[in-house]
C-alpha cells in the first residue's frame, strides 16, 4: 500500500460528527458534502446503530464512499439493538456524553496514523455532541459545533440558565401542565418576541429541578462557548433579531442555511449517490405527484421521531378524509405507540382515488414538487426549512424538542402556518387543511412562504449572506494554522 502523497498530505480533513439521531445526521451530512466541495478529506462518523440501519435502507455500496469521503463508527454505549425504532434520547444523550469520548479519541488516533489518508485539521461536530470539543483540543486542532436545530431554538436552550435562575423552569407542580401556567408570556429572552411558555422547547415542561434532559441541554449549550466556532442552519434574513442577540454571547456565529439551497450552488462531485435517510425512500411518491394538478396536495409527514396514539392517528385520518383534498401521507412504520400504524379499512376505501401512503419519501424534493400546496408537519427543523425553500405553507402539529419553538416562529412571526392543538380532533384538522388549501389566510400564508423562499435562494447564491458565510468559516476557521 503506497502513503499520502504530497498534496494529499496538505489535503484538510473534516471529521464530521453528527448526534445519532435522523434529522440531525441529515443536516451534518450536509456540511460534510460542502466542505467535500471545498476540498476537505470528509471523515463521517455515525454511531454503529445508525450505520447498520443506513446499510439496511440504503445498502452496502451507499457507504463505499469516495477515496477522500470515508464513514466509520463509534459505539453509542447502549445495549444492542436490532430493531429500526429510535433510540430513546435521554438513554441516548446521557449515554454518548458519558461513553462516547474514549473510542472517539481512539477513531483519530486510527485515522492519523493511516499513511493513506491526509492527517486530521479540525473537527465539526454536532452541538449536543460536546464531548468532542476536549478530543480537539487535545489534538490541537479547531473545532466547529453545528447546532443542527433553528436559530429561536438554540437561543431558547442558551437563556436555560435565565428560566432557571427566575424560577420559571422546572415547574412547580403537575397542574402547570393544564392550569394556564403554560400561558405565561416570556418576554426575557432578548430577541425573542411573542412568546409564551408553552412555545420554549419542550424539555422546560418537567416538575424535577434535576431533570437529566434540562441538566444536559444547559451542559452542551454552556460548552459551546468553547468552540471556535458555531454554525447554524439558517439565513440572516430569517432570524436576524435572535442572531443580533446571540452574537452578544457568542462571538463566532456563522448562519450557512439553507443548507440545501447552498448546496445546490455546487456541481455534483459524485456525492449525489451517497445519502443518509436511515428508512429506505419510496420514489413513487413522486411519480404519483407527476399526475397532480398544481398546489393541488396536502403532504403529511410528522418525520423521524413524533410517535402518536392509534386514536391522534384516527383523528387526523378522518380530518383528511373529511377535508375532501389530495393527500401524500408519510407513515412510518413506528410513527404509532406500540403498535403498527394500521388505518380503518373505510378510510382507505373513501380517499383511494385522492390519497397516497407511504413509509418515507424524498421529502427536499417532495415539497419543491409544483403539485404541493401545503405541509402538515411536525415542526422539525429540516421539515420547516424544507417548507421554506419549497415556498409551502404549513399546519404545525409539534411533538418535542424545540418543535413548538419552530412552530410559534412559524405561525406568529413569520406568518407561514397554523398550529393544531396536541389533542387532535378532525374537526380542527379538516377546517385547518380547508383554510390552507382554499381560505384567505392560506393564500396569504403562501405569499409570506414565497417570500421566504426567495430570501433564502439569495442568501445561499455567491454573495448572498449564507453563502459569504460558509466561505468565511472555511477559511477563518478550519483553515486556520493557529490551533
Amino acid at each position: 500500500m503506497g502513503s499520502v502523497t504530497r498534496e494529499q498530505e496538505n489535503k484538510p480533513h473534516a471529521v464530521c460528527v453528527p448526534y445519532p439521531a435522523q434529522g440531525h445526521i441529515t443536516a451534518m451530512f450536509k456540511v460534510a458534502k460542502l466542505l467535500h466541495h471545498r476540498g476537505f478529506h470528509i471523515t463521517f462518523v455515525n454511531t454503529e446503530f445508525n450505520h447498520r440501519r443506513l446499510i439496511k435502507s440504503r445498502g452496502p455500496d451507499s457507504v463505499k464512499g469516495l477515496p477522500d469521503f470515508h464513514f466509520h463508527t463509534i459505539p453509542d454505549g447502549l445495549p444492542p439493538s436490532d430493531t429500526d425504532a429510535n433510540q430513546e434520547v435521554s438513554a441516548l444523550c446521557k449515554s454518548t456524553s458519558k461513553t462516547c469520548l474514549v473510542p472517539f479519541n481512539n477513531l483519530l488516533s486510527q485515522l492519523n496514523s493511516d499513511v493513506n489518508i491526509p492527517p486530521v485539521t479540525c473537527i465539526v461536530s454536532d452541538g449536543a455532541m460536546s464531548f468532542t470539543l476536549e478530543a480537539a483540543e487535545e489534538l490541537g486542532v479547531p473545532q466547529v459545533l453545528f447546532w443542527t436545530h433553528s436559530a429561536c431554538g438554540f437561543w431558547a436552550y442558551m437563556n436555560y440558565y435565565l428560566l432557571m435562575e427566575r424560577g420559571l423552569i422546572p415547574l412547580k407542580d403537575a397542574s402547570d401542565l393544564t392550569n394556564g401556567y403554560l400561558d405565561t408570556p416570556i418576554d426575557l429572552i432578548p430577541g425573542m418576541k411573542n412568546m409564551r411558555l408553552r412555545d420554549l422547547p419542550s424539555t422546560v415542561r418537567t416538575t424535577d429541578p434535576k431533570n437529566f434532559m434540562l441538566e444536559f441541554i444547559k451542559g452542551e449549550t454552556k460548552r459551546t462557548e468553547k468552540a471556535a466556532a458555531v454554525i447554524l442552519n439558517t439565513f440572516d434574513a430569517l432570524d436576524q433579531d435572535i442572531l443580533d442577540a446571540v452574537s452578544t454571547m457568542l462571538p463566532r456565529v456563522y448562519t450557512i442555511g439553507p443548507l440545501q439551497l447552498l448546496l445546490n450552488q455546487y456541481h455534483d462531485d459524485g456525492l449525489k449517490s451517497i445519502g443518509s435517510n436511515l428508512w429506505r425512500e419510496e420514489p413513487e411518491c413522486l411519480e404519483w405527484l407527476n399526475s397532480k394538478e398544481p398546489g393541488s396536495v396536502v403532504y403529511v409527514n410528522f418525520g423521524s421521531f413524533t410517535v402518536m396514539a392509534p386514536q391522534q392517528l384516527t383523528e387526523f385520518a378522518w380530518g383528511l378524509a373529511n377535508g375532501e383534498h389530495t393527500f401524500l401521507w408519510i407513515i412510518r412504520p413506528n410513527l404509532v405507540v406500540g403498535d403498527l400504524a394500521v388505518l380503518l379499512s373505510e378510510f382507505m376505501t373513501r380517499t383511494k382515488e385522492r390519497g397516497m401512503l407511504a413509509s418515507w419519501c424524498p421529502q427536499e424534493q417532495v415539497l419543491s414538487h409544483p403539485a404541493i400546496g401545503g405541509f402538515l408537519t411536525h415542526s422539525g427543523w429540516n421539515s420547516t426549512l424544507d417548507s421554506i425553500c419549497g415556498g409551502v405553507p404549513v399546519i404545525c402539529w409539534p411533538f418535542f424538542a424545540e418543535q413548538p419553538t419552530n412552530c410559534r416562529y412559524s405561525c406568529v412571526n413569520w406568518g407561514i402556518g397554523d398550529e393544531i392543538h396536541h389533542d387532535v380532533k378532525r374537526e380542527d384538522v379538516e377546517r385547518l387543511v380547508r383554510n390552507l388549501m382554499e381560505g384567505e389566510k392560506g393564500k396569504e400564508m403562501k405569499k409570506r412562504a414565497m417570500g421566504w423562499k426567495k430570501e433564502a435562494e439569495a442568501a445561499t447564491t455567491p454573495g448572498g449572506s449564507s453563502h459569504v458565510n460558509f466561505d468565511n468559516m472555511v477559511n477563518d476557521i478550519l483553515l486556520s494554522k493557529r490551533y
